[in-house]
């Protein structure tokens, strides 16, 4: 383990109290913390001497269906002058807002509508929360772990009204009816050509 991590927890821990964990993982600090504590733990990281976490790298998300508070909101940090990373979460059910940080890493105005997009998770006094890579009449949170594999609309464009439509997705079921002829199901019938691969195993005839 990197002396200069195990030095960083020590001082983060004495210097900011509200921390709910601290641990390393894959020899990574981790540090987490409630929605309200986010924004003074990111500033102190931000601008403390002994931290200088002074570039969001990104914030990315993570559902956990089962648990309560479902979504992880995750800032990978980066110190240029001390030559560390740093991960901070934050934990939040699908009802909690997370105050936006935007005010102090400018970056994190598309991190979070990225993560709002695909996991639908709200940043309060975020100033243009919308969409970003899914399209604008997509409905739902593509990344959620109970979001359906097919989706629920398909886009495709109309020639008749001469624009894009938005239709129910309709999955077709041909898939479902197993085919025993099929290599693929495990069919034991010799198939037309398979009697050569039998025949390798003979001695061949004397002419």
């Amino acid at each position: 383990m990197d002396q200069g991590l195990k030095d960083l927890r020590t001082y983060i821990t004495t210097a900011f109290k509200g921390i709910e964990s601290i641990e390393f993982v894959y020899e990574e600090l981790v540090l987490t913390v409630g929605p309200p504590d986010i924004n003074e733990l990111l500033h102190f990281l931000r601008t403390d001497a002994n931290c200088q976490f002074k570039v969001l790298i990104d914030i990315c998300g993570a559902d956990y269906p089962q648990r309560e508070k479902r979504f992880e909101v995750v800032y990978n940090l980066l110190s240029m002058s001390q030559n560390q990373r740093i991960r901070v979460k934050v934990m939040v059910d699908e009802n909690t807002p997370v105050p936006t940080s935007t005010n102090i890493y400018s970056c994190a105005g598309w991190f979070e509508r990225e993560a709002w997009d695909l996991y639908g998770v709200v940043f309060s006094g975020h100033k243009d929360l919308r969409r970003l890579l899914t399209d604008y009449g997509f409905e739902g949170h593509p990344l959620r772990k109970d979001f359906p594999l097919t989706g629920r609309v398909e886009v495709r464009y109309d020639e008749a009204q001469k624009r894009v439509v938005y239709d129910p997705v309709k999955l077709t079921q041909d898939f479902r009816t197993f085919d025993f002829l099929s290599p693929w199901e495990g069919m034991n019938r010799q198939l037309p050509g398979d009697e050569k691969a039998t025949n390798y195993d003979k001695p061949l005839e004397d002419d």
